[in-house]
């Protein structure tokens, strides 16, 4: 039986998800196929359902439903449970539905990690959405101790300030100036997202130590990154984290850690151009 395998989120069209872990299933002579599936909020229950019954043996799931899912399953594991957002769900051998968060480790093994004396630096993570929770917690992780965060609606920076102590909340008016003032910078929003809408400045009078890491993968360039990059400022889109995120997620479905091959790499670049 070909086992099935999907993402939920809105929108959706954009992802490269299917492409990623279909190219994995071949690589390892696995029988199974994932489809990105288009859900609204009242069909999340029967997708849960649909992966109680094995007819779904796994999603992942994106932006808006990584918190909204939390209510519908059954446990929360590993970052899943610190952050309360979830990208990766599956049934265990109790025969729960289980929340877990790869997203974490994808920001940690795709960026972080190359970070030179990253304790010292001060960061800022744009936006308090979906994805929000699992940056700050990454960055945390990482020993970052001086961490801010800036988004339209402040009561959603409130709500996360209460779940990650000393998270400092900045005004939204005020970003233009405030990212000055930082070593890293998160682009955690969906500002940039192909065909959507962008940030209505230049990010000019950033520091010229300046890391910046777009969540966002499709395009490989938002205008900001490429803003940055040409004026000498170290970027990196969101592909990377994307593609450690999917080999954490796959590991946890199959029990196999896919190799990230060249062949992959090209693939995936090639759909973004």
């Amino acid at each position: 039986m070909t086992k099935k395998f999907g993402i939920v989120g809105d929108p959706i069209k954009h992802s490269l998800s299917p492409l990623l872990h279909n190219y994995w299933f071949k690589k390892y002579n696995i029988d199974a196929e994932y489809s990105i599936l288009n859900v609204k909020d009242n069909d999340l229950m029967n997708i849960i359902a649909k992966i109680k019954s094995k007819e779904i043996f796994g999603i992942n799931v994106t932006l808006p439903y990584k918190q909204k899912i939390v209510p519908l399953l059954d446990i929360l594991v590993n970052d899943a449970k610190l952050t309360s957002s979830v990208n990766t769900v599956y049934l265990d051998d109790q025969k729960k539905i289980v929340g877990d968060n790869t997203d974490v480790f994808g920001l940690q093994a795709a960026y972080l990690k190359e970070v030179e004396n990253v304790t010292t630096k001060k960061a800022l993570v744009i936006g308090a959405g979906g994805v929000s929770p699992s940056v700050i917690f990454s960055l945390q992780k990482s020993g970052i101790k001086n961490i801010s965060i800036i988004n339209r609606t402040i009561e959603k920076c409130i709500f996360l300030q209460n779940k990650f102590k000393n998270l400092n909340i900045l005004k939204w008016e005020n970003i233009q100036d405030e990212i000055k003032n930082f070593e890293i910078i998160v682009n955690a929003t969906s500002l940039g997202l192909k065909k959507g809408k962008d940030f209505e400045f230049n990010f000019d009078g950033t520091k010229e130590s300046l890391i910046y890491v777009d969540t966002i993968y499709n395009p490989l360039e938002t205008k900001t990154l490429k803003y940055l990059k040409d004026n000498n400022r170290k970027v990196f889109n969101g592909l990377e984290m994307f593609i450690y995120q999917g080999q954490k997620s796959f590991y946890l479905w199959n029990k196999i850690n896919p190799e990230i091959d060249q062949k992959l790499i090209d693939l995936l670049i090639s759909k973004l151009r």
